[in-house]
């Protein structure tokens, strides 16, 4: 209820007061983040539709996705992909929901700052409690779910960096 009131939304949408140009500033426990890339981070959604909803953001303050270097677009797909394959090897999810909303008419919570969507989807996933209860139960705590994909990050071998990703497409 805290999200869908606004009360955690900046004041503004400069670079200062944008959580998700703050958050590469905390340390990764603290902020949530699961893995540093080279122009964009993955951090757990601070407000998740579902347990595992990760977030892959550029450094740079761009709201726009056509704004994007081609390395930036590079990396968030890098990311994206290698994303997927951690929450996968942790939670054997059912399917994902993958996006981004440009702009606040379309549905974008921080407009001013881009940020890719990583939803996991289970069979049965959603029940009664939002209708009825308005909230979601969650069966982890943010906390533990970032040791778990940051631990399975670490070990899995899967690309990190559009470098990485070039070499594994070479050697195929």
């Amino acid at each position: 209820m805290v999200y869908v009131g606004g009360q955690d939304k900046p004041a503004d949408d400069g670079a200062g007061a944008c959580p998700f140009c703050r958050t590469p500033g905390r340390d990764d426990e603290d902020g949530l983040v699961v893995h540093r890339g080279e122009s964009a981070y993955v951090v757990l959604n601070l407000y998740p539709y579902n347990p595992g909803h990760l977030l892959v953001c550029p450094y740079r303050h761009v709201a726009d996705y056509t704004d994007l270097t081609a390395a930036e677009r590079d990396e968030l797909g890098v990311l994206t992909a290698t994303a997927m394959t951690v929450v996968r090897a942790v939670s054997a999810p059912h399917g994902f929901n993958l996006g981004m909303n440009q702009g606040a008419v379309a549905g974008a919570g921080i407009a001013a700052h881009l940020h890719q969507h990583i939803v996991p989807r289970w069979a049965g996933d959603a029940n009664f409690l939002p209708v009825v209860a308005r909230t979601k139960a969650l069966p982890q705590v943010l906390g533990e779910t970032r040791d778990l994909l940051a631990r399975e990050w670490a070990t899995t071998g899967a690309p990190t960096s559009t470098a990485d990703q070039a070499t594994i497409s070479e050697e195929k």
